[in-house]
């Protein structure tokens, strides 16, 4: 098989309204749209952006790719329509869902190939186990276990445990969670123990964002602690796991280490928590606060 890309995300591009104590913001949001929007700042050579939104919305792809970014956009009846609510802490968030986008399809995939692929997962129903083990055959996946934990129930976003996830996890080669999605998933409260867990299920890089406890990362049966640098403001959260997902995928297609990659990725959270959207920075500012 030709692989043209070294690295794919595959997610959807939503419609956001975000609302915290200081404002109410209406933007484009996502996995996808994170995603691309972080590595373009890097470098979006050799990248894959596979979208699906409605038609009346896909003057957002066309921005995205003015900004030198490759994408394959499939038809949606509807774009996923998000409400994301802070309070005064950032980490706790309230979601409502008011619009969904039809699920992806081996048949709408079947083109797809890339070294890696990174499942950017906003609801449960997303992707099928079908899609999830015809992926794996052909590219080392990545997810974000967000929205497999994640189902809507009139428009509210309800965590829900995910049926299928020993059968998935055993094609899914990198893993992210956060510390509650890392509860829901494995019933451990204890970092480490919920990362053997998921090790033990097949994972092969497992990856828990703690807040501002930092990360730990679990590979090759080490453990490597990655810290929470501190940030001058906290602006807007919505997207620091995507914007994590990039720096750590980014850095290991280099041949980073573990420890390098995490840091890194942790660095490009504390940049991207300093303003509304998506990851700004540069590749140099990620270093100098990593001193890498």
């Amino acid at each position: 098989m030709n692989i043209r890309h070294n690295l794919c995300c595959i997610g959807y591009i939503t419609q956001d309204k975000v609302v915290t104590p200081q404002s109410t913001i209406y933007m484009p949001g996502g996995t996808s749209f994170y995603f691309a929007h972080g590595i373009k700042h890097l470098s979006a050579e050799g990248f894959l952006l596979v979208t699906a939104l409605a038609d009346a919305d896909m003057h957002v792809v066309e921005e995205i790719k003015k900004e030198g970014i490759e994408v394959k956009a499939l038809h949606s009846n509807h774009s996923v329509c998000f409400e994301n609510i802070y309070g005064e802490n950032q980490n706790e968030r309230t979601q409502r869902v008011t619009a969904k986008a039809d699920p992806f399809t081996v048949e709408a995939l079947k083109d797809i190939s890339a070294k890696t692929i990174h499942l950017g997962t906003l609801l449960a129903d997303d992707f099928s186990l079908e899609v999830i083990k015809f992926l794996s055959g052909k590219s080392l996946l990545s997810a974000d276990v967000q929205g497999f934990l994640r189902k809507v129930d009139n428009e509210q976003v309800l965590p829900v445990d995910w049926p299928e996830k020993k059968e998935a996890l055993k094609y899914i080669y990198t893993l992210k969670a956060n510390e509650a999605e890392m509860e829901v998933l494995t019933g451990c409260t204890d970092p480490h123990e919920a990362a053997l867990l998921i090790a033990d299920w097949g994972v092969k890089e497992v990856l828990l964002t703690l807040g501002d406890k930092g990360s730990l990362i679990y590979a090759s049966g080490q453990f490597y602690d990655i810290p929470a640098y501190s940030t001058l403001q906290v602006v807007d959260a919505t997207g620091c796991g995507d914007t994590y997902m990039v720096g750590y995928l980014y850095m290991r297609n280099k041949g980073a280490s573990y420890q390098e990659a995490g840091c890194f990725a942790a660095a490009m959270c504390t940049l991207k928590l300093q303003s509304h959207g998506p990851f700004r920075g540069t590749e140099a500012q990620v270093r100098s606060i990593t001193n890498m």
